[in-house]
């Protein structure tokens, strides 16, 4: 077992976050549109609201679970910063409880430091969005709900439940937990503790759930896989145009109802993949629940009609979490979602007009990245069925011994 912490893992770690800092602060400039007036206009705007003890109600952008309130009001635990420094801040804090729980697995447990190095190098590809979203702080809500599922489940649904009224998306963690009692467990806490944080939501703030109406109208928001599509029939005369839609920039126009619809077919069509797996799979190892949480989250996000820059913070940390364990069958799948996460950072912020405007360099941006997504998706689903299904039925097959002979066939 490792007893030593490499300060490799340590200065990079720090040098890294501190240049993050930089460019929040503005101190260093990154090319493109400012991604922290998001915090300091929308995130704001809301928390102005929350703290009069209503949802944003008729703000269409506001599309969170409500324990997303949590997040947009935790600024105010630092009363003597303005509320963007206060912001930028806690990300950070949230960015080193994540490192410091890997780096603590990694030595008490004996897991692999890759997995640790994939969260200090690939996180900061991703530039000054990470800490410009509130999407860091679910990331470290859910690694710790992985790093617990092994030993305590109960807790891992308890972290999980949270999770997923914080952003929806990590309950798809739980696709991973090994069937019987850990499931039973699992989901449990995980359903016990989503219901009372909504019942508590509802019953405390109007609007809890005035967010589930706000995403009927949206278009194709242009960085997603569908949204190649548009971005090759401009080039060919497409009438539609390109719009801040529902806090996003979206495809509006001919036949964008219908791209909408076959992404949200492609989703149904994971979903039941996910369902398929479970119900074939024959054997768990000690990584088979962070590689189908992994598994599942690309899944949802390739096949989403919103690819926002922000969602590959979840991918790293999940796949952080999975490089820890040296059985794992993800680790091409994890170099491409980092690849994928560098090129994000080229298309936004770099390159953004760009993709706006859907020229060549834009193009190529997209097709790139989200053709990185496609393959780290297909890859991860096939090394999880071949695992689970595919090698435990031929091991189950190969140990089966062969029938004796009957002594009455044989020649005498």
């Amino acid at each position: 077992m490792k007893t030593r912490t490499p300060t490799s893992l340590l200065v990079v770690w720090a040098l890294t976050r501190t240049l993050l800092l930089l460019c929040v602060f503005k101190v260093v400039t990154v090319p493109g549109p400012d991604v922290t007036s998001d915090v300091s206009v929308i995130y704001q705007g809301w928390f102005d609201v929350l703290r009069t003890g209503t949802f944003p109600l008729d703000d269409v952008t506001w599309q969170y679970p409500p324990a997303a309130a949590a997040a947009i009001l935790s600024p105010g635990l630092l009363p003597f910063l303005e509320y963007a420094s206060a912001f930028f801040l806690l990300a950070f804090l949230a960015d080193a409880a994540v490192f410091f729980m890997l780096l603590y697995v990694s030595e008490r447990q004996g897991k692999a430091r890759r997995g640790v190095w994939v969260w200090v190098a690939g996180l900061p590809l991703l530039g000054q969005t990470v800490y410009a979203r509130y999407d860091v702080m679910v990331t470290a809500v859910a690694v710790a709900a992985l790093l617990a599922m092994a030993r305590h489940p109960r807790a891992a649904g308890v972290l999980t439940g949270i999770g997923a009224m914080l952003k929806v998306w990590p309950v798809l963690l739980l696709t991973g937990t090994r069937r019987g009692r850990a499931t039973r467990a699992t989901w449990g806490a995980a359903a016990l503790t989503a219901g009372v944080l909504a019942l508590v939501s509802a019953v405390s703030m109007p609007g809890a759930f005035a967010f589930l109406t706000f995403q009927r109208d949206r278009g194709t928001e242009v960085e997603s896989l569908g949204a190649l599509v548009f971005h090759v029939a401009r080039r060919f005369g497409w009438s539609g145009s390109v719009q801040l839609n529902y806090g996003s920039v979206e495809f509006l126009g001919p036949h964008v109802d219908l791209v909408s619809a076959l992404a949200q077919g492609l989703t149904a069509l994971a979903f039941g993949w996910l369902v398929l797996w479970r119900l074939r799979a024959r054997a768990w190892s000690s990584s088979t629940f962070a590689d189908a949480g992994l598994t599942a989250v690309l899944l949802f996000t390739t096949t989403s009609r919103v690819i926002s820059p922000q969602y590959m913070v979840w991918l790293v940390g999940v796949a952080a979490v999975c490089l820890l364990f040296r059985e794992s069958r993800m680790a091409l799948p994890v170099w491409l979602v980092l690849v994928a996460s560098a090129v994000t950072f080229l298309e936004f912020p770099v390159w953004f007009g760009h993709v706006v405007a859907s020229d060549s360099l834009g193009l190529a941006l997209m097709v790139v990245r989200n053709g990185l997504l496609v393959a780290a998706t297909l890859l991860a689903c096939r090394r999880l069925w071949r695992a689970t299904v595919t090698e435990p039925r031929r091991a189950e097959r190969a140990a089966v011994p062969a029938e004796p002979a009957d002594d009455r066939a044989l020649p005498v």
